[in-house]
């Protein structure tokens, strides 16, 4: 008995050494940053009691510079698994404390046996990101450590959601396992993002700037769109990620989980009646009609400070999860451009990844002209938002607020680019162009011989709107399938998607096919 009791205590002395990462000092040093230690992020995070680590004697074998005579704690990384509001993850989180949670041969053996396990046992997969980088004193070892990550991110991607929380620095090459994940968060102030730091650029180049400047969690969650999220305190962030797995399937294999709401589903809205304005000039918030028409009105945006002429994210509709897209007339009139393409058809391929239907909500004039949008590659980006509604097999749920112009009318999932039921309001206008660029070009030369030619002009504009500005010529077609009172939006859309829930796509020949290609 004394003698297992000597070991009992020599195993808990080495355990609790470990728990201490890099000592009193490295974390007080951590705090003054404003930033938590990598156990008390997890213990944040996880459920109580319900973290189990994996790996915590692991240590590094390389001994140039020395490296096998200093002490580091579990590898500078936290890995193991836990429950989060009761959902099963794995989760890694990297310590600062440690050599500044730089990254060697055992820190990412320890990653890359967590992401195994993730999608062997179809388990989503969260990681803590605050490191230095690569552990130079490793040297290649460092950087194939980096390119295994790299590998398992892109085949777990599609299996298994992947969740990246960035709580420090992340540059150079660390930065690509974020960005080969599916959700980036980044917090205010603490969290950096960049390939290289700002004293390299002012080396090279000459420019002068700070940290957060060149790569900070504002300039990704607006500028760049690297960030989905951006949260004012650590605390904040991973309140964010815990609601963010509340809408997520474990894996690819399963379907969204199903969540109980006292919200009626034959709920109607008499307010969409007037927010919707029938003067297409007039802006309204679109986020309002998702809020009014979702299980208790809850929205979970996405991106939200990114490219916001188009909305994204997660409601729930009679309990299921449904993912939206929808032109925001507040911004540039909900025009689509470079940003909010990319933004919409990134999001739409996650969606058919992991079974969440579509809702798409349609106000757009158009894209964006301009030498800007052209030189910047809108026809390459505007092609990954058709890619991405044509290659998605979950049903697909298209609603016409309003505008509904030309190759908006194809981006935002119109009828032959895959989606299963079109409605449109009574407000809706479907037609190959706006009234005013019709006009301009279809009576130019009879205009130009009018006394009154700007009379004669909103004639012809009125005649063209009355015939062709509303949705009946596009009904007629059969490119919309019903004109619905708005007040009708939230019982139409549950009651399709309970006849669309058991949706298999049965008319490609996929057989000879071993993927698409992009318009990357």
């Amino acid at each position: 008995m004394k003698e297992i009791e000597s070991k009992l205590h020599l195993l808990n002395r080495k355990k609790s050494k470990i728990c201490e990462g890099g000592g009193s000092e490295a974390k007080e040093k951590q705090k003054r940053k404003g930033k938590n230690t990598a156990r008390e992020r997890i213990n944040t995070l996880a459920d109580e009691g319900t973290f189990y680590e994996y790996d915590m004697f692991m240590k590094n074998r390389c001994t140039d510079f020395n490296l096998q005579e200093q002490a580091i704690p579990a590898e500078g990384i936290v890995t193991g698994h836990c429950l989060i509001d009761g959902r099963p993850v794995y989760l890694f989180s990297q310590d600062f404390t440690v050599m500044g949670g730089s990254l060697g041969e055992a820190h990412s053996a320890k990653m890359c046996s967590l992401m195994d396990k993730a999608v062997e046992n179809g388990i989503p997969i969260v990681g803590i990101n605050d490191s230095g980088g690569a552990r130079i004193q490793e040297g290649m070892g460092a950087l194939n450590g980096y390119c295994s990550i790299f590998y398992r991110n892109t085949m777990a991607s599609g299996i298994v959601p992947q969740l990246s929380i960035i709580m420090g620095p992340c540059a150079g090459g660390a930065v690509y396992s974020p960005s080969l994940t599916d959700f980036i968060f980044m917090v205010k102030n603490t969290s950096l993002m960049f390939i290289t730091g700002p004293d390299v650029i002012q080396a090279v180049t000459g420019e002068r700037i700070d940290s957060q400047g060149l790569g900070g969690a504002e300039v990704h969650g607006k500028m760049t769109g690297v960030a989905h999220f951006v949260a004012d305190t650590e605390e904040q962030c991973l309140r964010l990620v815990s609601e963010l797995l509340s809408y997520l399937p474990s894996n690819s294999r399963e379907k969204p989980p199903i969540k109980s709401t006292n919200d009626t589903a034959d709920r109607t809205e008499e307010s969409l009646r007037d927010i919707v304005p029938v003067d297409s000039r007039k802006p309204y918030d679109v986020k309002h009609v998702i809020q009014l028409i979702a299980d208790d009105n809850n929205f979970f945006e996405v991106h939200e400070h990114f490219a916001r002429n188009i909305v994204v994210g997660f409601a729930r509709f009679n309990g299921t999860p449904v993912g939206i897209i929808a032109n925001q007339a507040m911004h540039m009139a909900g025009c689509l451009d470079s940003d909010a393409s990319v933004k919409a058809a990134r999001f739409i391929r996650f969606c058919d990844a992991f079974n969440f239907p579509l809702l798409t909500l349609a106000d757009a004039p158009g894209y964006l002209p301009g030498s800007g949008q052209e030189h910047g590659g809108i026809i390459r980006h505007g092609a990954k938002l058709l890619y991405a509604y044509s290659e998605a097999t979950v049903p697909k749920i298209t609603v016409v607020l309003r505008k509904d112009y030309g190759g908006a009318y194809s981006a935002m999932c119109g009828k032959a680019l895959g989606a299963d039921h079109v409605m449109a309001f009574p407000t809706a206008e479907v037609a190959v162009m706006g009234p005013e660029g019709a006009i301009n070009i279809l009576y130019k030369k009879e205009l130009q011989g009018e006394p009154d030619f700007e009379k004669a002009r909103q004639e012809k504009i009125e005649e063209y709107r009355n015939l062709f500005a509303n949705p009946y010529k596009a009904a007629e077609w059969g490119l919309v399938n019903e004109i619905i009172d708005p007040a009708e939006l939230r019982p139409r859309v549950i009651s399709l998607l309970e006849f669309m829930k058991n949706k298999k796509d049965v008319s490609r020949a996929m057989a000879f096919k071993k993927h698409g290609n992009s318009p990357l």
